[in-house]
């Protein structure tokens, strides 16, 4: 990451999950199997990709995520995974970050907030890492 994270600065994905990827977290995780639905464990997948790989990006320490699930989502259906930044806290290299998804119809299937560790972003809070 080349440029300071600014307050207001986001990142999204897109993914359709199908029953085949619910299948597999079964297969992985033991969790119980959803013919129905898409998991919530895959939602939140999408996030901790955007956390990790896009904003902040590589480096990033998770440490805190809550998601309110206010819908089913279909298999077959786009989501749309978005997180913004809400507030940087560059004294202890914390992140704020408002979590939603949403169909590719508009339709909210969860919201959230995550507090992530910068420190080892480079250029995150423009100081040496």
């Amino acid at each position: 990451m080349s440029a300071a994270l600014t307050i207001g600065q986001s990142a999204q994905t897109q993914r359709r999950f199908t029953p085949a990827d619910a299948a597999e977290l079964h297969t992985l995780t033991g969790a119980p199997p959803e013919t129905a639905r898409v998991p919530e464990p895959l939602i939140n997948g999408l996030f901790s990709y955007l956390l990790g790989v896009e904003l902040p990006g590589q480096g990033t320490n998770y440490l805190k995520q809550e998601t309110r699930f206010l819908a089913d989502a279909p298999f077959g259906e786009p989501l749309i995974a978005r997180v913004e930044i809400t507030r940087l806290r560059p004294d202890k290299q914390l992140v704020d970050l408002a979590t939603t998804c949403t169909t590719s119809g508009g339709v909210k299937i969860a919201e959230g907030r995550a507090l992530v560790l910068a420190k080892d972003v480079a250029g995150a809070f423009n100081t040496p890492v």
